[in-house]
């Protein structure tokens, strides 16, 4: 098991309270169904589809529920996947890159729905997406990019720089403007999941780590650093950014990430709290807070030292700030948060879901990018697909 400091800093998510989540120590060896390694917000939706579907589900977790990249999360919840759609169909072709961005569309609609059949009380908002012009797309290729989401079926219209500036009081060689994404309160929704989970009879087990995954063919034993064993019939391997090296992949990169959170201002803030991205390299990202913050984050950088990362907490900080400033000049830009996380990603910008190969009682959940939480309900649901023998006909696009 890698052992990574997945965050530092102060989190703005950790301020606000939230109810604890049960959990508790292994006393004795248990089997199980199904175990999942992570209580994060991948585990927590994992969790809770299985449990829904009437399996039997264990989860450890060396830490515990929400502490460990979680409440680094920005959570800006888009269907917008990190690489633009015309530059994905290069990378991976035009039927394959329309049908993870629409999966993507679909999966933030149906973590919407979930949320509120449960009552799930995380904060949750529905807002527009505005994706501005930068260094890698501008002008006609931005343009082009819209037109082609527009052709797929995509909610996404352009804006000539006079639109954006009239419409936003943002000055950038246009954007693209989308509805349907959401904004919530991650640690808020993990914690509601997993009660959820447990209310169907999911079984917690924190602190305790995974040392060892024996995969057998007919079970999975996983040896715990206490010294207790869990046998199951399958593992799910969502470690977040900690992967067992049952899960290494040399297609999965750890990034290095930087955010703030300003003072309550909600006076300041701009028309509809639109979501806020860059086409940009190194991109610059932005949403609002229920209580009138402004969150920014970006300057990712690719490396995962985590103490060069650290050391650079107050560089980044005092850096993005000034970007926000000059992004929105009526903004009060000074931080009142600031911390720093680990993030994955891959070349694609989509994740990894999936039965690990020559070793289907193992499925592992890698390399989220900047869509984790969309990409970790399209997880959950490949993997309740699969364990209920239903093809998942998206299974293609994201696979090992």
């Amino acid at each position: 098991m890698r052992h990574l400091d997945l965050r530092s800093g102060k989190p703005v998510w950790l301020s606000y309270r939230t109810s604890n989540v049960a959990e508790r120590p292994l006393e004795k060896d248990i089997s199980t169904e199904i175990l999942i390694i992570g209580m994060g917000i991948s585990g927590a939706m994992t969790a809770d589809l299985l449990t829904e579907a009437g399996h039997q589900v264990a989860m450890i977790d060396r830490r515990g529920p929400s502490r460990g990249s979680t409440p680094a999360t920005t959570a800006l919840v888009q269907f917008e996947i990190d690489v633009p759609l015309t530059v994905l169909k290069r990378k991976i072709g035009s039927d394959k890159a329309i049908r993870a961005w629409r999966r993507a569309r679909l999966a933030v609609q149906n973590l919407s729905d979930r949320i509120n059949e449960i009552g799930i009380g995380c904060r949750l908002v529905e807002r527009p997406t505005l994706f501005l012009a930068g260094n890698l797309l501008s002008g006609t290729a931005l343009r082009a990019e819209a037109d082609a989401r527009s052709a797929s079926g995509l909610s996404a219209r352009y804006l000539t720089p006079a639109e954006l500036r009239d419409q936003f009081g943002i000055d950038r060689k246009g954007a693209i403007l989308s509805h349907g994404n959401l904004a919530l309160d991650p640690v808020k929704l993990t914690a509601g999941l997993l009660r959820a989970a447990i209310g169907r009879g999911a079984r917690l087990y924190a602190p305790e780590e995974a040392v060892a995954v024996h995969n057998g063919r007919d079970e999975v034993r996983v040896d715990l650093r206490s010294g207790r064993h869990i046998r199951a019939n399958t593992v799910v391997l969502a470690t977040g950014y900690e992967l067992l090296d049952p899960g290494q992949d040399e297609r999965h990169q750890i990034i290095s990430t930087w955010a703030i959170a300003t003072r309550r201002q909600k006076d300041r803030l701009w028309p509809g709290e639109a979501l806020i991205w860059e086409a940009s390299d190194p991109y610059l990202y932005l949403r609002t807070t229920h209580d009138g913050r402004v969150i920014c984050g970006g300057e990712d950088a690719e490396f995962e030292d985590e103490a060069k990362r650290d050391a650079l907490l107050p560089q980044k900080t005092d850096r993005i700030a000034a970007k926000l400033g000059k992004l929105l000049p009526h903004i009060d830009p000074r931080p009142e948060f600031a911390w720093a996380g680990s993030f994955g990603n891959t070349a694609t910008g989509l994740p990894l879901i999936g039965p690990l190969p020559g070793k289907p009682r193992l499925f592992a959940l890698m390399g989220y990018g900047g869509n984790g939480i969309t990409f970790s309900r399209i997880a959950a649901e490949r993997i309740r697909s699969h364990l209920n023998g239903v093809e998942d006909t998206d299974a293609d696009i994201f696979a090992l």
